[in-house]
């Protein structure tokens, strides 16, 4: 108990309430915070890897694109 000059505790009271939930407050925004981070990790994660996966099926595509041109290069070239 705070020594304070005088008075009741219970003048004192609804201001330490208050202060408590002000803490209690507190500590829920900062785990809400850091589950939001936890979550912006993982959807940061997801992403890299959707991007990756983007970049493997352009590569793919161009290669057969790539290959089918010089297929028909070579198959339209006179024989000599």
């Amino acid at each position: 108990m705070n020594a304070r000059a005088g008075g009741s505790r219970f003048l004192y009271a609804p201001f330490e309430v208050t202060e408590a939930r002000i803490e209690a407050n507190e500590r829920v925004l900062e785990e809400r915070l850091s589950s939001l981070g936890h979550r912006l990790k993982g959807i940061e994660l997801a992403l890299e890897r959707l991007e990756r996966r983007l970049w493997l099926a352009v590569v793919g595509v161009l290669s057969v694109v790539l290959a089918q041109v010089v297929s028909e290069l070579l198959t339209a070239a006179p024989s000599p």
